[in-house]
């Protein structure tokens, strides 16, 4: 009897593992048709950008649900050199030569943008185009524009103020505004020191970033949006928000830009200083209540109508980016586990959009500026670039 129970015993057991083992494998065929089925969703998104009309006036930026429409901007607008961007790095995921020249195409139109000394967003518009092309090809044209870019930008740079200004409107209200943001810019400053040998850039990169490492950060880590400098006393005279709901929030993108530069800084200087202000606001992000399981934040942590608000696809794609760099640094697991995990979340039907969109964006869901209740919860070209740049990142690991 006990022999026959033993028997069973043993077939039951085997029953078990033999079921266990065909679920498993059942799963994971179900898993490779289901990324299999987004690669196909994501390749037709990739061809919207190739199907683009080829315009220099028309930069795509965004898409209103609203109204049905594409809205497009000329070259001197801060979000101009996305696009050519996004070309650049599909053309790198994919290595199909179609995405290449097309590339080349659009980033030819941003070249005039290299005098333009009237905005401080040279680095995303030159160097998210002509850094990208820079890339995958050893062209000393492309070189040039970099270095005559950082000279245009190097203008705009206050040596007593210690920073360079960002913006030139709004001037009956401020006197030397600079916002985080700014930081994204100054990877072409290091760049055009590395291609020219001149340390100007260099020196006023690490002057800038200093600046903002004293002046722009809270006691808890998060960051004010803007700064305004007296113009006399060269210190700060007000700490705002312009595109957060309030002065005091964390604006969702503005953290991710603080992020993103800082870990930045720590590549082309290795201070200890930025790597440690680049964890340390990166932790405030990834442990605040507010954010959602998913990894997508709400477009401000402290937006009092949360949870019934948008998210930031873009927010959520800057600091995902930075982090698979910062993971590379530090070797901290919740770095890159926030990263895969944004990845996974963004390839879904919730954000992915559908075959039958005809625009040429990626991804729904992110959110443009509150100041002027403009591109909120949109597809916006730059939520779609820092996504791509993540994918690259991930797949750099490797």
């Amino acid at each position: 009897m006990k022999y026959i129970t033993l028997i069973f015993m043993i077939k039951k057991h085997h029953f078990k593992l033999f079921f266990i083992v065909i679920s498993f494998l059942i799963a994971c065929k179900s898993e490779k048709k289901e990324h299999h089925n987004f690669q196909k969703k994501l390749e037709n998104r990739y061809n919207k950008l190739l199907e683009y009309k080829l315009d220099s006036t028309a930069f795509p930026r965004s898409y209103s649900h609203e109204k049905q429409q594409i809205k497009k901007v000329p070259s001197k607008d801060w979000t101009s050199g996305f696009f050519a961007g996004n070309l650049w790095q599909i053309y790198k995921l994919t290595g199909n030569e179609d995405f290449k020249k097309k590339a080349k195409e659009w980033t030819a139109f941003i070249e005039k943008e290299k005098f333009n000394n009237r905005t401080h967003d040279m680095g995303f518009k030159v160097f998210c185009s002509f850094g990208n092309a820079l890339k995958q090809e050893d062209n000393k044209a492309y070189k040039d524009i970099i270095v005559k870019s950082a000279q245009t930008l190097s203008t705009r740079f206050n040596e007593t103020i210690g920073s360079i200004r960002s913006w030139d409107f709004n001037k009956d209200k401020w006197q030397f505004p600079v916002i985080i943001d700014n930081m994204m810019n100054l990877e072409l400053l290091f760049e055009a020191t590395k291609i020219s040998g001149d340390s100007t850039f260099h020196k006023i990169a690490i002057k800038h970033a200093n600046t903002t490492l004293k002046n722009h950060f809270r006691l808890d880590h998060s960051t004010w949006h803007v700064l305004d400098y007296d113009t006399i006393t060269h210190l700060p005279r007000l700490k705002i928000t312009h595109q957060g709901i309030s002065d005091n929030s964390a604006w969702a993108r503005g953290q991710g830009w603080a992020i993103n530069g800082f870990t930045m800084m720590y590549r082309y200087t290795k201070d200890l200083k930025y790597l440690n202000q680049a964890e340390a606001t990166a932790n405030f992000f990834l442990n605040h209540k507010n954010l959602p399981e998913d990894g997508i934040p709400y477009w401000d942590f402290d937006d009092p109508s949360i949870p019934n608000v948008s998210r930031d696809v873009s927010a959520a794609a800057v600091v995902a980016s930075a982090l698979v760099e910062l993971y590379g640094y530090t070797k901290n697991q919740d770095y890159l586990d926030y990263s895969k995990k944004v990845i996974n979340t963004l390839e879904t039907t919730n954000y992915i959009l559908p075959k039958d969109f005809e625009a040429p964006f990626i991804l729904d869901h992110s959110f443009g500026d509150w100041s002027k209740r403009s591109e909120m919860n949109e597809p916006i070209v730059y939520g779609d670039y820092y996504y791509l740049q993540t994918l690259i990142r991930l797949k750099d690991l490797n």
